[in-house]
């Protein structure tokens, strides 16, 4: 049997460290308890401003004249008189003499044409007078019937014919005495001059190529559907032009003269016609418009009364991500009427005063909470550039 020492060891070493164990226990400090975070998100919103919305179209063009002109030589001779502003980019004034060529031969074939006008006139009344003549003695004879050519009508005639002839040729004679002067059409801009002085120029020639300055247009491709949103296609319409010259930007007014009336066949766009009085502000204070400009367009569209413009990135399968009443993320749909740049017009579905949400969040969920980051809303100004803002796209899209 074993020794009362053999079964009292053991028992007194297990109670030992029951009892240690139970002293460092006593002895751990308990776990603090985790404060609870609170995980709804921040967001950024936009709020709606309702508001009266004019639908401009936009375009573009190239400044041209209304008119331009050829000129070309009518009769033929020696350049003797150029005028100084006859020169690439110079203005000339309607009517204004051009170039001139030598008129001498000219002046000569006109006094000989009222040579001859003088010479036919006498011939003529020379018969004249014969005529009466012969009428007189065909009188005295009572037996006979005289004809017309006893009584001399035919020569008459013939002589009558001759000062047609001879008047036609002084007319000849003075149009080609005038067309020695080349003369300006119209208040215009030289773009090119092809003869010199003392060059001989052929009928046919061209002597240069002018520019009306009284009226520029701009040839404005609209696509077809936008013109839904021109009154009367655009006809009349107001148009606000803008361009950089020298790295300044300039604008000018302008409106629409006309409509072209066909479809472009390789464009595939109709065609507006925008017209700028005075582009080079001969007559007045207008900003000058060069020929050739390239201009940005804003055609003036129909009105509604109440839209909104929405970037158009916050727009997912014609929904918009708010935040509801209830402080949580609600989709709502909503009807767009056109995009607009970087933009959509939105007509309904939005009420005034609704936050649309701005921010990107990872896992958007309808009736989510949310929170408005900051005190204040982002309201973006309408012409202010969206693209920095993100969508609230729904989950698992």
């Amino acid at each position: 049997m074993a020794s009362k020492k053999q079964i009292f060891i053991p028992i007194l070493v297990l109670v030992a460290g029951i009892g240690g164990f139970q002293a460092l226990s006593a002895m751990k400090k308990p776990p603090e308890e985790k404060k609870e975070i609170d995980t709804t998100p921040f967001v950024s919103v936009q709020t709606v401003d309702l508001q009266p919305l004019t639908l401009d179209v936009s375009s573009y063009g190239l400044v041209e004249p209304k008119y331009q002109t050829e000129l070309v030589a009518q009769i033929s001779g020696q350049i003797v008189t150029l005028s100084d502003t006859f020169v690439r980019g110079g203005f000339v004034s309607k009517g204004q003499l051009l170039a001139e060529i030598d008129p001498n031969d000219y002046e000569a074939a006109l006094i000989e044409a009222h040579a001859n006008l003088a010479s036919a006139k006498a011939s003529l009344e020379q018969e004249k007078a014969q005529g009466k003549v012969a009428e007189r003695e065909w009188q005295r004879i009572q037996n006979s019937t005289p004809t017309e050519l006893s009584l001399r009508k035919p020569q008459l005639a013939q002589e009558m014919a001759r000062v047609d002839a001879a008047e036609a040729a002084v007319k000849r004679a003075k149009r080609n005495l005038e067309r020695t002067k080349i003369v300006a059409p119209y208040d215009a801009m030289v773009d090119a001059r092809d003869i010199g002085l003392g060059s001989f120029v052929n009928v046919g020639n061209r002597i240069g190529h002018l520019l009306s300055t009284d009226i520029a247009e701009v040839r404005l491709p609209v696509a077809d559907n936008q013109l839904q949103f021109l009154l009367d296609s655009g006809v009349n319409a107001e148009v606000l032009l803008s361009s950089k010259f020298s790295g300044q930007e300039s604008q000018w007014k302008a409106n629409i003269s006309r409509s072209e009336g066909v479809i472009d066949k390789v464009s595939r766009m109709n065609y507006l016609v925008a017209e700028i009085e005075d582009p080079y502000g001969r007559e007045t204070d207008k900003p000058i418009i060069r020929f050739g400009t390239y201009v940005n367009a804003t055609i003036s569209g129909l009105e509604i009364n109440s839209a909104v413009l929405v970037p158009r990135h916050l727009i997912d399968n014609r929904q918009v991500a708010v935040i509801g009443d209830d402080d949580k993320l609600r989709y709502r749909n909503v009807e767009i009427l056109r995009q607009q740049g970087n933009r959509v017009v939105v007509t309904n579905g939005l009420e005034q005063g609704d936050m649309i949400i701005t921010s990107a969040l990872d896992f958007p969920v309808d009736g989510m909470a949310v929170s408005v980051l900051g005190a204040e809303v982002d309201t973006p100004a309408a012409d202010e550039d969206d693209t920095d803002t993100q969508i609230a796209l729904k989950e698992g899209e």
